[in-house]
This record gives C-alpha cells, structure tokens and sequence, in this order.
C-alpha cells in the first residue's frame, strides 16, 4: 500500500486569516511568590493532573555565551497560568514537586529542550510529560510541528508570538504584562491543544 501523501502546513495567509486566540485574561495569570499563592498554585494543578508547561530563558546573542536559563518557568491549567521566576527565594519545594512529581503530566511543545536546562540549573528531573510536537505530528505532517501551527491546525485559532516577548530579558526582576502574557499563553495553549486532541 502507497504512503499517504503528508498533511499540508497551513500557510502564514492562512493563519492570519483565522481569528485570534483565546487567551487568559491578565487577571488568571499568576506570578508566583508568597507561600499562599505557592500553596494555591500546587493544589490547581494537582487536581488539574494535566497540565500547560514551558520555560524562558534570556536570550543568548553571543556565540559560546554560556546559556543560565530558565529563568522563567510557567505552568497551566484550563482556567489559570501560574508563572515562576527562578531567582525567586523560597520556591525549592514547589518546583521539586511541580517539576519531578509521577502525579502532575506535564504538557508542552519542544520538552526535549527544557528538560537539560532544568536539570542543569536547579538540578531537577522533568517527570512524566509529554511533547506535543510528536503528538501533532501523527495527525499526517512529515516533520514535527510547532506551537502557533499546532493552534491554527488544532483549535483553528491564530497565535500570536511576539519576536520582541520571545527575544525580550526573561531574567528581569519583574517581567512586563506583555512578557506574563507571552509566557501563561504558551503554556495555557500546548494544554488547550491537548485536550482539543482528545488525549485528556
């Protein structure tokens, strides 16, 4: 039996052509830092079990420039992003379990990545995830596909990545609303597209 002819990308005309994505307003993104948000954060996602994760990390302009992210990591659940910044003091325990525990799944696009950063610079060991791109991929694309195609692909939805958010200093003290937005919509949107998937 002959291959099935690989799906087709959509095209950035496509995409722009479809209508925004939904994103979590300002008020359901999180910046985590006090033991009551950390302790609120940890029990949503939890209950939650599978849940939206990416990472941040400052860019690096210089070539054999060490790389020191992340310097951000966000988690999500349908109705909330919880963002945390690594230089944070306090947040050992919550990352030890939000990072490495069996009973949270954790979502994303591109995990192969964020998975040495992470152990490199808190020592942790990503726990059970799943990577997206692979996901998407089995639909019918030959390669791998990412974030904005997977949203246009799954949800039917135009995601908007800011060059200037995704090139922007994640290791500032205090990130800007349009860095908070960037990084709770990664994370929110890998989950939406796995529940849209039908894997959850």
């Amino acid at each position: 039996m002959p291959k099935p002819t690989p799906l087709q990308r959509p095209t950035p005309e496509q995409i722009a052509a479809l209508p925004a994505y939904e994103a979590l307003p300002a008020s359901r993104i999180h910046v985590l830092k006090t033991p009551e948000q950390l302790e609120f954060a940890e029990a949503a996602l939890r209950q939650a079990r599978h849940v939206g994760f990416d990472t941040e990390s400052k860019p690096v302009f210089v070539a054999g420039q060490p790389q020191t992210g992340p310097e951000v990591i966000q988690f999500a659940t349908l109705t909330d992003a919880f963002i945390v910044q690594t230089a944070t003091p306090g947040l050992d325990d919550f990352l030890r379990v939000t990072i490495e525990s069996e009973d949270i799944v954790r979502v994303g696009f591109g995990l192969a990545s964020d998975r040495p950063q992470i152990h490199r610079k808190l020592g942790l060991k990503l726990g059970p995830s799943i990577d997206l791109s692979h996901l998407v991929k089995r639909l019918g694309f030959k390669d791998a596909v990412g974030l904005k195609v997977a949203v246009a692909i799954v949800l039917g939805q135009r995601f908007a990545k800011s060059k200037k958010a995704t090139t922007s200093n994640w290791a500032n003290k205090t990130l800007t609303p349009q860095q908070l937005q960037y990084a709770a919509n990664d994370a929110h949107a890998s989950l939406l597209v796995y529940k849209s998937l039908g894997e959850a």
